[in-house]
């Protein structure tokens, strides 16, 4: 099994890596900062929104199981590519909608995906995705790795995590893992 490497960033990482971690064929998720300029960010400096990060997961998937277009699709139907530098109430350049691709393929399967969710208007207004390349990878904190699974009763895990996981289930219930089912 060759493990290829996908990273998104869709706001919050604590929502993003809860959707992830319950897709078949996806091995590893881990929360993590992204694309900014200050070595080794922590979770605080980050959300001061002036290091250039953005909150990202990084997975690992069997492609044999699932697809990079997949992938791809949960994304942009689990979170909200039109609003930029935002995800409901979580605002600043930390929480934009972005894909760092780790190859060409990548990098033109995320904008042929922008560009036909456009043409087939599945949005009100223009997505602002970046599809920029991968840069350094800096692990979040161990508190935020599998923050939903060890957190669910959290009054943010419960009001904002849990509604988007019901939509995401409903909605992609044949890409599960086979447990889940």
């Amino acid at each position: 099994m060759a493990l290829e490497t996908a990273t998104f960033g869709g706001g919050c990482f604590w929502c993003t890596e809860s959707i992830f971690q319950r897709l078949n064929g996806v091995t590893k998720v881990e929360s993590g900062y992204m694309g900014g300029t200050l070595e080794n960010p922590t979770y605080k400096q980050v959300c001061e929104g002036t290091t250039g990060h953005a909150e990202i997961i990084q997975v690992d998937f069997d492609p044999s199981v699932i697809s990079f277009e997949e992938l791809l699709l949960v994304f942009f139907k689990t979170h909200d590519p039109t609003t930029l530098n935002r995800q409901g109430n979580d605002i600043g350049t930390q929480y934009r909608s972005v894909v760092f691709y780790h190859t060409v393929d990548q990098k033109d399967k995320a904008n042929e995906m922008i560009d036909q969710l456009t043409k087939e208007l599945v949005f009100d207004r223009p997505i602002v995705t970046e599809v920029t390349p991968v840069s350094d990878f800096y692990k979040a904190e161990d508190y935020h790795q599998n923050y939903f699974n060890l957190n669910s009763g959290q009054s943010y895990c419960a009001f904002v995590i849990q509604p988007k996981l019901e939509k995401f289930i409903k909605q992609f219930r044949d890409k599960l893992k086979p447990e889940l089912l």
